[in-house]
């Protein structure tokens, strides 16, 4: 199995900068409150110096919104819609160890994560425009179909395990209770990515050893070096 993104994706989109993650041994019994908190601590203090759409982060990923022909405020990244909530309620909700803790660094760093479970990815996975025959399964168990041209997370089977890029994941290839092996990716498209997002990859590679023990498999990829074999 590997993971991509696409060459057009890559033609469109030259200042994607993607860290990803391939762990294997995950477990739901973790306890992950302490780094929980010092991360939602980084978030609280970067928001008492400006909403998350002042961010460069954010900004980077609504102007790449806008050139997909999506209205940002209407369909945000992860990362800011998880920073608007933080930020109104002062929390998150707790979901799963894995998650919550990919969660906290998400809006520590402004920069949009996702988890998939990989028992739920058929084949390959592959960041591309939709054609308009794929199938979305939503967490409330409903089937949508990807508008064409849509930029998606797809599989083999032609399963988009997320819409709208960084807007919205799966409930297919959401990570469960059972879930031992994920894939983890992070996108990020401002002027700093190219530092923030190796920085993003060794605090969570830290993360994962301190609370499982475990050494996840890691890349860098660029349109020079786009795939990565778990």
């Amino acid at each position: 199995m590997h993971f991509r993104h696409s060459n057009e994706m890559w033609s469109e989109f030259p200042d994607l900068v993607p860290g990803v993650f391939f762990v294997d041994g995950i477990t739901a019994e973790a306890v992950v409150t302490d780094p929980v908190a010092k991360f939602h601590a980084i978030a609280a203090e970067r928001l008492a110096a400006g909403s998350e759409g002042e961010m460069p982060e954010i900004q980077a990923w609504r102007r790449t919104f806008s050139k997909m022909g999506l209205k940002p405020t209407q369909y945000r990244c992860a990362s800011e819609a998880l920073l608007r909530r933080f930020r109104q309620e002062n929390s998150l909700p707790q979901l799963h160890p894995l998650v919550d803790l990919c969660n906290a660094i998400s809006i520590a760093f402004a920069i949009p994560i996702a988890v998939f479970d990989l028992a739920k990815i058929s084949g390959d996975l592959e960041v591309r425009h939709a054609t308009g025959r794929e199938t979305y399964l939503t967490f409330s168990g409903e089937t949508e179909h990807p508008e064409p041209r849509e930029v998606i997370f797809a599989d083999s089977n032609d399963r988009a395990h997320a819409r709208r890029w960084t807007n919205r994941q799966s409930g297919l290839s959401a990570v469960r209770e059972d879930t031992r092996s994920v894939l983890i990716v992070a996108e990020a498209m401002h002027e700093a990515a190219g530092r923030d997002v190796p920085k993003l990859i060794e605090t969570i590679a830290a993360e994962l050893a301190a609370v499982w023990a475990m050494k996840a498999k890691t890349a860098l990829l660029s349109r020079s070096s786009p795939r990565f074999d778990l």
